[in-house]
């Protein structure tokens, strides 16, 4: 008897209450934002708090199960997890919902009954473990690095990123697309490639980035022929000048930047709106923060995600796995790229790109990509005693 609660306690202990205590605000925030959008401001149902509620514990449940995934075992997941993703994105092009995203050129939800799912934001989570796999096997085969090998490795990033980058493309989801290439980014600057390679590589990146803008603002025919999109730029139109035109594709960027501008310092209240914001339960969820609750319950806001990301990158310090430090990476990125992304659409420093808040939006699919990336995070807090003094390989950390 002893001994049985010895062990439930070293479990206990294995537990970053630090993680938990960030999401469980997020959730509060998240509930208490989608109640004031829906019922306090529109007289609306409370199904969607109720549906927001139930993702939450399909989440926490997720994550919980991955959590207790060791290093071994989520190597091992790692080819099946991805071969799985590629499947539902390709299976996502021929069963997309035609009835209610279609109709913004979207091929990135299916529909069974009233509910709706978005496989991109689970296959982020594969794709992190998978690259995790790949850039640690490669490392862990490799004793003296040149910039052979590191192109090798570079090689091998980018063929394994291909696949789901491409259907993601195909699915004209141009959010999902760059948060991919943001969780790519940062796990190929921590793989340990040569800053001789990185920065000719960036270097075309970034002209041809330069060259699509010029393309956008003098040349769009050029880019139409490439399968690009009139809403595409119009929501550059609309970021460049969102009172130009307030009436049409910036209406959406206009009113939001109004409701977050009247909140003020304190804002106005739980559920006190004066501004109309479209899809606002969703994508435009911070505006309702800005409005209720002012310049302070934004700064609150973001800072409680400061403390989520900070805890992340502690584990890894903390830490001797390096294949857990690339997932973390990835998972660092997905998340941060959401926040600095949605955060910045809606205030008008960034164009939008349908990105949703993490752990606050309205919406099932992010949230469980995004609490599978927690139960990630946390497997390596959970299991670093069983391997802290291991003399192992230390890429492996078993």
């Amino acid at each position: 008897m002893r001994n049985q609660q010895t062990t439930q306690n070293a479990d206990v202990s294995k537990i970053d209450y630090g993680i938990i205590l960030s999401v469980f605000l997020l959730a509060i925030i998240s509930v208490l934002t989608i109640y004031s959008t829906t019922v306090l401001q529109t007289d609306g149902g409370i199904g969607t708090t109720i549906m927001q509620l139930v993702w939450y514990g399909i989440g926490i449940i997720a994550a919980a199960i991955v959590m207790h995934f060791d290093s071994e075992q989520l190597w091992k997941v790692a080819p099946i997890a991805y071969g799985a993703g590629i499947l539902l994105l390709f299976l996502v092009l021929i069963f997309y919902d035609r009835n209610t995203y279609a109709l913004q050129g979207a091929k990135s939800w299916f529909r069974f009954g009233g509910v709706t799912f978005q496989p991109s934001e689970v296959v982020k989570v594969a794709l992190i473990i998978m690259l995790a796999r790949v850039i640690t096997e490669h490392n862990m085969q490799i004793d003296d690095r040149t910039e052979k090998t590191d192109m090798n490795l570079l090689l091998k990033i980018a063929m394994w990123s291909a696949a789901p980058l491409l259907l993601v493309i195909l699915q004209n989801d141009l959010g999902t697309t760059l948060v991919f290439l943001a969780i790519i980014i940062g796990m190929t600057f921590l793989s340990g490639v040569s800053w001789k390679i990185l920065l000719p590589v960036f270097g075309t990146i970034g002209a041809i980035g330069s060259l699509l803008i010029y393309l956008v603002v003098y040349n769009r025919d050029v880019l139409l022929n490439f399968g690009f999109q009139n809403y595409q730029f119009a929501r550059i139109d609309s970021w460049l000048d969102p009172f130009g035109d307030s009436t049409g594709d910036a209406y959406q960027l206009a009113q939001s930047m109004k409701a977050i501008g009247s909140g003020k310092l304190f804002g106005k209240g739980l559920g006190v709106s004066e501004v109309y914001v479209p899809v606002r339960v969703s994508d435009m969820i911070f505006s309702t923060i800005g409005e209720n609750f002012g310049f302070i319950g934004g700064c609150f806001l973001i800072f409680i995600y400061f403390l989520l990301i900070y805890q992340m990158i502690r584990i890894c310090f903390d830490t001797k796995n390096e294949f857990y430090a690339y997932m973390a990476t990835g998972v660092i990125m997905m998340i941060l790229f959401h926040v600095l992304e949605n955060i910045g659409m809606t205030i008008g420093l960034l164009p939008i790109t349908g990105i949703p808040l993490p752990f606050i939006s309205q919406g099932g699919s992010a949230l469980l990509g995004n609490m599978l990336g927690i139960g990630l995070v946390m497997s390596m807090r959970y299991h670093y005693r069983s391997y802290m003094f291991s003399e192992e390989d230390e890429h492996f950390g078993i």
